[in-house]
């Protein structure tokens, strides 16, 4: 028997009271419909109807976004659920007690019957009916709507917003962990919003459910009081309206305290602030705004006839919080302070002093786009920036230089220009305050704003206001600020020119970081078998091509292996490449799936290897074969693009080094790979062949 208890207490000891809070709420409410409750008991749950409508509403209004009360949807449903349980728990003991008085049905139904309508089932019907009326027609409707349009731009708007996160993600300006919530966040608003359109057609029903239950509770006590109870008409009539009434209202004022909630979580736009915080901001933010009206509410009042006493006091109390507002505006702004000018320093001689050093990376800005730029203002492309470089670091192997930034106001005001070693990369305009909405091929609508194209990669965009982002959105453009526009352009620069931007220091950093784990290794290699210069040579090999240098034990390994035999830098690149190759597919194609790539037409390919068997470095193609060989890869590069695949030539690997050297500039995009750098467990499948049919 110990044993048992023991049992059951250890039981109920695992029971989460949390977790079985939601089905024991929802078998009390389905119970009600069949069990008889006594009056008490009904006023206790007409009571908690009331209060959990109330403590709803006031989370709907403190509510900063939607996804703050995703639940809301499912609330909706269990209180509509508990007012209907409570209405046919009502019915049951009006019609059974009513006949004993008002008070039979319990205290809270004779409450709202009779105190709040007077005992005038006329004047009840009548509010009841136009609390029905605002209930159905107004809010619940409005509320439905606003979440049905809703639903349909935010699942339109999907696309855009998950590209945005991932242009975000790739510019290094948040980790994996954080584009996770987002894409979580932007997956769960489009539910919340699907779910609240159907949640508020229960709403609606409630509403009509309301209006017959009541007019079934009038004529079933009119019939039940004359049939059964022996009252007369009009007897009958004043005590089972009046029931009828007070229940009405006890089941309508907390369902219509609910869709005022429901309407306020759907229309409202997603801030940091609350629902206060917000009306005051953007309210009582303009005095002039304030004053303006206090001036025609005071003019009203004047006129004979108006109630003037009421008029003027609105207007007083208006024009006292213009002035208080002014006031506090003025406290705010601070007075600014003359400087005097610094007195010019006398001329001095030219020095080496003079001689600055080129800054490897530089960013200049017009003066429109300082505020991005500004420490003091905590500039938005600062932090971008530092993003970008900690990305690159973690991806590509190694710690580019600081990027330089600067104002030109020879520039246009919202021109950025990029340097590399002083030599301008790139350049670009930019609107602060505004938005760029880049199109990635299909879009459901046109915008109104400035046509540009996107400086990073050339796609088609436009300028838009803040005002116009929703909608882009919805129409399935990718949407970014100014400071990301010139994040992500930097970005795209940075790893075009990966293999100029490192020089020899950074090597010997790098070497330097490498040291601390494997010491023997790098010493073995820099300087005894190869020079500094020469292993720069096979890094910068691998970046212009692409290929990251995070692995660079293999690297060094590699080089280790075959510098005793040669010092050529391109043969130590190709067995670099070699070594690397599981690495280097792994970053054209992800996973263990085929590679669908591009391949040279046999005789094309025995033309091509002739002209290479002469062994001269300089190898150059007869004019025709070359055009030919350029145009027909630019087509084939396109297709594969076109299909979303990436553009990789797969040849031999004697021609590998050439064609790439010789097709990178006229198709930038591709990328040329050896057989030999295919690992064997690799599918390969030909999508295009250059030369012959395709």
């Amino acid at each position: 028997m110990a044993a048992t208890s023991l049992r059951i207490q250890d039981f109920i000891g695992r029971l989460n009271i949390i977790q079985m809070a939601a089905p024991v709420l929802i078998l009390m409410v389905l119970s009600m419909m069949v069990l008889p409750l006594p009056p008490f008991v009904l006023d206790l749950f007409f009571t908690f109807n009331i209060a959990i409508s109330i403590l709803i509403l006031m989370v709907a209004v403190n509510t900063q976004k939607v996804l703050d009360f995703s639940v809301f949807p499912t609330v909706l449903l269990v209180t509509t659920l508990l007012r209907l349980s409570l209405n046919v728990a009502s019915t049951r003991i009006v019609l059974l007690e009513g006949h004993n008085g008002p008070a039979a049905a319990g205290k809270v139904i004779e409450a709202f019957g009779h105190f709040l309508v007077g005992g005038n089932f006329a004047i009840g019907i009548i509010v009841f009916m136009i609390l029905v009326v605002i209930n159905f027609m107004v809010i619940t409707k409005g509320a439905g709507r606003v979440a049905e349009v809703s639903a349909r731009f935010t699942l339109d708007a999907m696309p855009g917003k998950q590209m945005a996160i991932d242009a975000d993600l790739n510019a290094g300006l948040i980790g994996e962990d954080e584009a996770r919530k987002r894409r979580s966040d932007v997956s769960r608003e489009s539910e919340f919003y699907g779910s609240m359109d159907g949640a508020s057609k229960f709403v609606r029903g409630d509403a009509i459910a309301g209006i017959i239950i009541m007019l079934l509770n009038v004529v079933g006590g009119l019939i039940v009081g004359m049939a059964q109870h022996d009252l007369s008409l009009a007897k009958a009539a004043e005590v089972y309206t009046l029931l009828a009434i007070g229940d009405g209202l006890v089941a309508q004022i907390p369902g219509l305290i609910i869709s005022i909630a429901a309407g306020l979580v759907v229309t409202r736009v997603s801030d940091d602030r609350d629902m206060g915080q917000q009306f005051s901001m953007q309210v009582f933010s303009n005095p002039k705004t304030i004053a303006i009206t206090a001036a025609i509410i005071g003019l009203i009042g004047l006129i004979p006839g108006m109630p003037n006493l009421v008029f003027l006091i609105i207007a007083g109390s208006l024009a006292w919080v213009t002035w208080k507002i002014s006031n506090k505006q003025k406290r705010v702004v601070e007075t600014p302070v003359k400087v005097a000018p610094p007195p010019i320093p006398e001329a001095l001689d030219a020095s080496w002093s003079d001689v600055a050093p080129l800054d490897v990376l530089g960013l200049e800005v017009g003066y429109r786009l300082i505020p991005l730029v500004d420490k003091s203002q905590d500039g938005e492309l600062l932090r971008r920036i530092r993003g970008i470089r900690k990305k690159f670091a973690q991806e590509v192997g190694f710690l580019v230089s600081p990027v330089h930034i600067r104002d030109n106001l020879e520039l246009k005001p919202n021109a950025y220009r990029i340097q590399l070693k002083g030599v301008e990369v790139g350049s670009g305009e930019a609107f602060a305050g505004q938005y760029l909405a880049i199109n990635p091929g299909r879009v459901a609508g046109t915008l109104n704003g400035t046509a540009t194209k996107d400086p990073a990669f050339g796609l088609p965009a436009i300028w838009i206001d803040g005002g116009q982002r929703d909608q882009a959105q919805a129409y399935g453009y990718t949407v970014v600020d100014a400071s990301t526009v010139i994040a992500t352009h930097l970005n795209h620069l940075i790893l075009t020119h990966a293999g100029e931007l490192l020089g020899r220091q950074e090597v010997q950093q790098l070497l330097d970081h490498l040291g601390k784990e494997m010491p023997k290794l790098v010493e073995d290699l820099v300087p005894k078998i190869l020079p500094l210069g020469t292993l720069q040579k096979i890094l910068q090999g691998l970046l212009e091509e692409g290929v990251h240098i995070r692995d660079m034990r293999t690297v060094i390994e590699t080089v280790a292996d075959h510098a005793t035999r040669t010092q050529n830098a391109d043969e130590l690149v190709t067995q670099v490449r070699i070594a690397l190759g599981r690495a280097i597919v792994q970053q054209l194609f992800p996973g263990t799936g085929e590679m669908q790539v591009m391949s040279l037409d046999p005789t094309l390919e025995r033309l091509l290897a002739q002209a290479v068997a002469g062994g001269s470095e300089n190898t150059s193609f007869e004019p025709g074969l070359a055009d030919t060989l350029v145009r027909e890869t630019a087509a084939a590069a396109e297709r594969q693009e076109g299909l979303g695949l990436p553009a990789v030539l797969l040849v031999p690997a004697s021609l590998r080094l050439l064609l790439s050297r010789f097709l990178r500039r006229s198709v930038p995009q591709l990328k040329v790979l050896s057989h030999n750098e295919v690992p064997e467990s690799r599918i390969i499948k030909m999508t295009s062949i250059i030369g012959g049919k395709t």
